[in-house]
């Protein structure tokens, strides 16, 4: 039928779009695409049951029709229940029509197995459109207890057995086609993100260069500028693996340099430790100089650091076309 083919065909997308967004939306870390996911197979389930509504009233008023059943077979499953599933064959013997076979499962209480024999004659309903659907009567009028007591039914071929249409090649393949289509419609969406080369983690890198002079100073050329975020830091734990940092008097920081002056051997001065130098400040302090000092257009800038008593000074110096100027920081 063509809503079937449809429901297959509608089913088949929900189902891959559900499968790929949860695996996508994991994969980039995307909780609205995992939600999606999850949440999808819900709605779509509960627009199914809406839309099957207005059938299930046409079902429910039509009168089943009501006819006696020999047990030709039984087998009872497993349960945790006072009631157990029983797979029942039966030769169904309607009023006026041939008979035929049809395997129902019914459940059972332990305590009526006994009552349950195959030979027995029981009362069954049926929609007449869909006698696959019988279902045994537990509690038949007493007319027709009295019909199955004393009625006698010869088995019908088991060639005659009914079963619910299969739902056929084409629903199988519609399926599977929007299976692919709902995968593929959730990765062109997000196959930019999925797919996108991962960014390598930022690693420390030395610096270009490191020169040592004789008089007891260092300086260091680095590749990008010491403005940027934690730039200066590395900078200064790169040195410390070369030099002896703990004995400085001196620092300039400029865009691509850090130049650092080292006491002299047992002269007595003020000196710091590089290490212990707040970095993270030296980057706020030149924009500030560099907005607030009237130089015109600023070109260059130099930082100076040097040691005052206990505390460290920090002076920047910002060079432009009308001049210089200069701001301090007691540190």
């Amino acid at each position: 039928m063509p809503l079937t083919l449809v429901r297959g065909f509608l089913t088949g997308i929900i189902s891959g779009t559900t499968l790929c967004a949860f695996i996508v939306g994991v994969v980039i870390e995307y909780v609205p695409l995992i939600i999606t996911g999850v949440g999808l197979p819900i709605v779509y389930g509960i627009l199914l049951y809406l839309a099957g509504a207005p059938r299930r009233a046409r079902e429910a008023k039509i009168v089943p029709v009501v006819a006696l059943a020999k047990i030709e077979s039984l087998r009872a499953g497993g349960t945790e229940t006072g009631d157990i599933p029983v797979d029942l064959a039966l030769t169904v013997a309607p009023d006026g029509l041939a008979t035929f076979r049809v395997k129902i499962t019914h459940g059972i209480n332990l305590v009526d197995i006994p009552n349950y024999r195959t030979g027995d004659v029981l009362v069954v309903r049926y929609p007449p459109d869909r006698p696959w659907k019988a279902e045994v009567v537990d509690r038949p009028p007493p007319s027709w207890e009295r019909r199955a007591a004393e009625a006698t039914i010869e088995s019908a071929p088991e060639s005659s057995l009914v079963q619910e249409p299969p739902e056929g090649c084409g629903f199988a393949a519609l399926a599977v086609l929007g299976f692919l289509l709902g995968a593929a419609l959730v990765l062109f969406l997000f196959g930019a993100e999925l797919f996108a080369p991962e960014t390598p983690a930022r690693t420390e890198e030395t610096p270009s260069s490191v020169t040592t002079s004789s008089s007891g100073s260092a300086t260091v050329d680095v590749d990008r500028s010491l403005l940027g975020e934690g730039e200066l830091r590395r900078v200064i734990d790169s040195l410390a693996q070369t030099a002896d940092v703990s004995q400085v008097i001196t620092v300039v920081v400029e865009d691509r340099r850090l130049t650092v002056v080292f006491a002299p051997t047992g002269a007595q001065v003020p000196r710091f430790d590089l290490r212990a130098l707040e970095a993270d400040r030296v980057p706020a302090l030149v924009r500030r100089a560099k907005a607030t000092i009237d130089v015109g257009e600023p070109q260059t800038w130099q930082v100076t650091i040097v040691p005052f008593g206990t505390a460290v000074s920090t002076r920047v110096i910002v060079t432009g076309p009308d001049g210089s100027g200069s701001l301090a920081d007691g540190g």
